[in-house]
């Protein structure tokens, strides 16, 4: 039997990336998938990439009215078995020059974004459910210019040590997922010398790819991690690790 067999998930940011990868496999292993994004036409194309058991819901999870409106389409399919909270921003930004702005943005999508999106699907949430969350290593490491961005990760990685034990009388897992550096849009974007430092920084020596990451939130939001909470799994070729 597949993994997901009639699982619906929740899965914020599934337009591209890691969160499109990730409703590949899920619907692949059984499940019914919701996807939100920002943008229609690449929300729309992702659709059909996914092609069956899946609907795109545009939105963006800093703003709680476009939450609640996610959550009214998902209630017509009756309750949730998985949220894979994975929307989120990366900008950097070097002390002495960070903004409200700059702040703002970040801690309002990748916190506050991924806050509202867990507590306002948990009316849905079967018991027994699991909660994933997107991190980074970033939130382990220092790197100049990521301190903004670092701390958002980092308040994740807290979240799902307090939302274990807040959960655990309904059976519901929270972790999180810390990837490396992955080849997806913003990492494809880096210029080649600084895409080569990177790599010397990862012990396996490369860069890892989306569906990598899709695997290890499989993983969690599957009962093959039924004795599984409140961890941080890193998929970063052992770049926080060594």
């Amino acid at each position: 039997m597949s993994k997901l067999e009639g699982k619906i998930a929740v899965i914020t940011g599934g337009s591209s990336g890691i969160g499109l990868a990730t409703a590949k496999l899920f619907v692949n292993e059984g499940a019914y998938v919701f996807i939100t994004g920002r943008r229609q036409k690449e929300l729309d194309d992702a659709v059909k990439e996914i092609g069956s058991n899946v609907t795109g819901i545009q939105g963006d999870v800093s703003q709680l009215h476009d939450l609640d409106r996610i959550y009214e389409t998902v209630r017509a399919k009756g309750r949730i078995d998985i949220v894979f909270a994975n929307a989120g921003v990366i900008d950097f930004a070097p002390l002495g020059t960070i903004t409200e702005e700059h702040f703002d943005k970040i801690f309002d999508i990748n916190v506050k974004g991924t806050l509202f999106t867990v507590q306002k699907a948990l009316p849905l949430l079967n018991d027994g459910g699991s909660i994933i969350l997107s991190s980074s290593v970033a939130g382990s490491k220092g790197n100049p210019g990521s301190g903004v961005y670092g701390a958002s990760k980092a308040a994740l990685r807290n979240f799902v040590r307090g939302w274990a034990l807040e959960l655990k009388d309904r059976g519901i897992r929270s972790n999180v997922v810390s990837p490396g550096p992955i080849e997806t849009p913003p990492v494809a974007g880096l210029p080649p010398e600084r895409a080569a430092q990177l790599i010397l920084t990862i012990p396996m020596g490369r860069m890892g790819k989306d569906d990598e990451v899709a695997k290890a939130v499989l993983f969690l939001a599957s009962d093959d991690s039924s004795y599984v909470t409140g961890i941080e799994l890193f998929v970063d070729g052992g770049r926080a690790q060594v």
